[in-house]
């Protein structure tokens, strides 16, 4: 059994494609609840409006299931111990379009926008220096069901990943 951490900016589809894997058997956590569950939340951060998380604190508490497959769905999933990592990513005009029409603020638009432009998940995986096997794929390319098709290949594969494919990762200033 694996656990996956489903990662990216918001609005990209990570809850999406989690419901999708959900229906398919797969057992799904977010990262909100388990922070919640590990007594994990801070404070209310007025300017992205969002109660911040202690990932430090939540990734030293939380061990996925052994007895099934296991997505972890959240930006910060990425942080906590888990086999594989999925990173959503969308092209920054078309996530701008997908944050706006949920009424969030210009500020938080703009700096989720910017995210995603810059490949923050990414630089935080290599910061970090996060070493499991990663696919990476463009939602505003994919419908969802496409997107569990590749992620079940990409299991049954024994996260078999291209080499041509992480060398034409997603670069949006390019």
């Amino acid at each position: 059994m694996v656990s996956i951490a489903i990662t990216g900016s918001p609005a990209v589809g990570k809850s999406a494609l989690a419901n999708l894997l959900e229906t398919d058997g797969w057992n799904v956590e977010s990262v909100a609840d388990l922070a919640k569950q590990f007594s994990c939340e801070g404070d209310y951060d007025k300017m992205m409006d969002s109660v911040e998380i202690d990932i430090h604190k939540l990734a030293e508490n939380f061990i996925p299931n052994s007895d099934q497959n296991t997505i972890i769905d959240g930006h910060l999933s990425h942080f906590l111990e888990v086999d594989a990592i999925i990173v959503l990513r969308c092209e920054p005009a078309k996530l701008r379009t997908r944050l706006e029409s949920r009424d969030y603020s210009e500020a938080k638009v703009n700096a989720n926008v910017e995210w995603e432009l810059i490949a923050g998940t990414w630089s935080e995986i290599v910061e970090f220096e996060i070493s499991v096997p990663i696919l990476e794929l463009d939602s505003s390319m994919l419908l969802p069901e496409e997107m569990v098709g590749r992620v079940k290949s990409w299991v049954d594969s024994d996260f078999t990943t291209d080499l041509a494919d992480i060398s034409n990762a997603i670069d949006w200033m390019s």
